[in-house]
């Protein structure tokens, strides 16, 4: 088989790679700053439920909760596993980089000093004003460097959705792999992730450079 050929097919699971990575952070971006914000919330048993929560996401592998939100409601609950895998997979990653996205949302936020909330109460914004217009922006600033981390280790985590028998490209390149007897999927995978990361850390220095302006 063709290196042009191996491509080819290989780019026919392109999409749905994407289609993981930009799911993925449509969800647990938002979902990372709600749990963050229940994390650091004063009611003790919220807190605590969320930390312990997170410390279990964290403290897993990733493949095990994907393994466990594909076939886990039907081994528990008899629920037949649905056809499309895109919906676990995306649910399984979704969850699993919130947790990460909260620690890095909370430590983002503890870090901004408590004379701007005194500051802004004394101009008489509200708690929510206070936190969408002045706390957030600097936030987001200071934590784009963690998330571009988090960021890029997530294109290189889709290629776990072949656990699940999920055909994405890498495990397109995998049956190529087995079927031809050849390491050439693998490396059209490898440059294919590097790529992909090259693109995903030029736009984020864009918008790092463009959110210049909070630094202090």
């Amino acid at each position: 088989m063709s290196l042009i050929t191996i491509i080819l097919k290989m780019c026919e699971g392109l999409g749905k790679t994407c289609a993981i990575f930009f799911l993925t952070l449509l969800f647990s971006l938002p979902l990372g700053m709600v749990i963050s914000l229940l994390r650091m919330s004063k009611n003790k048993i919220i807190s605590k439920i969320t930390q312990f929560a997170v410390s279990v996401l964290r403290g897993t592998p990733l493949m095990l909760q994907l393994l466990a939100v594909t076939y886990g409601p039907y081994y528990l609950f008899g629920v037949s596993v649905s056809r499309n895998k895109l919906i676990p997979v995306v649910i399984a990653f979704a969850i699993n980089y919130a947790a990460y996205f909260s620690e890095i949302y909370r430590g983002g936020i503890e870090s901004i000093s408590v004379g701007q909330y005194e500051a802004a109460t004394i101009l008489g914004y509200s708690k929510a004003q206070t936190f969408i217009r002045i706390i957030l922006p600097q936030v987001v600033r200071r934590i784009l460097p963690s998330v571009t981390n988090e960021i890029v280790t997530l294109v290189k985590d889709t290629s776990i959705a072949f656990t699940v028998s999920y055909q994405e490209m890498f495990t397109i390149g995998k049956q190529i792999a087995n079927s031809q007897t050849s390491f050439t999927p693998f490396l059209v995978a490898g440059v294919f992730y590097y790529i992909f990361n090259a693109l995903v850390g030029f736009v984020m220095g864009i918008v790092e450079k463009s959110m210049s302006y909070y630094k202090q």
